[in-house]
């Protein structure tokens, strides 16, 4: 465990080395149910749906998703709590969290950024895309601005290769993107909603 670059096995509470994967997490789709502490817990609806899921196999998978469904990304209290509940290893469920890209272990933007790097959008200039965002925003792939404002994401084919290249904003696609249309696209999600 020495040779760890992160505490995510540390129980909370003790001293731990800076930029671990859950340094200052906090909610970001719901408004958490927080303890005395002021930490993140679980909500009733998530344990009931946890207690439902547990004889379950497969079962560490589903409930990980609701809680990101739910968070925005799986705060570190919590997967303490879910390893309780489930009768499971820690170090089982950050097997899962770090294998599967889908899960995030840090809060993301208020808006995630997911532009296209298949092979249709890369030719047809998503690197350029990708690295304009990179520019504008002042933030790198998988990291999220300062003020919280977006999260940016490279990401493999969206199944829409005829729009190449395409940009996915919290859901809304944007095809045949040209970098003179970024700004513009950007500037409707700053602070919008």
């Amino acid at each position: 465990m020495a040779n760890c670059e992160n505490s995510f096995l540390e129980r909370p509470g003790r001293q731990s080395r800076k930029g671990t994967p859950w340094e200052k997490s906090v909610s970001t789709n719901a408004a958490p149910v927080k303890d005395a502490d002021g930490k993140a817990t679980l909500t009733p609806e998530l344990k009931q749906f946890i207690a439902e899921w547990k004889p379950r196999p497969g079962n560490l998978v589903m409930v990980l998703h609701r809680i990101q469904e739910t968070y925005g990304y799986v705060p570190r209290q919590i997967a303490f709590e879910v390893a309780d509940l489930l009768e499971i290893p820690l170090a089982k469920i950050y097997g899962v969290i770090t294998f599967y890209n889908f899960f995030k272990l840090k809060k993301p933007g208020r808006n995630i950024i997911q532009v296209c790097l298949g092979t249709a959008c890369y030719l047809r200039g998503g690197d350029d895309l990708l690295q304009e965002i990179e520019e504008t925003l002042g933030t790198g792939v998988n990291t999220t601005t300062a003020d919280g404002e977006f999260s940016l994401e490279a990401v493999r084919c969206l199944g829409c290769c005829g729009l190449a290249p395409v940009m996915v904003i919290n859901g809304n696609i944007y095809g045949k993107v040209e970098l003179s249309a970024l700004p513009g696209i950007l500037n409707k999600y700053r602070k919008a909603s």
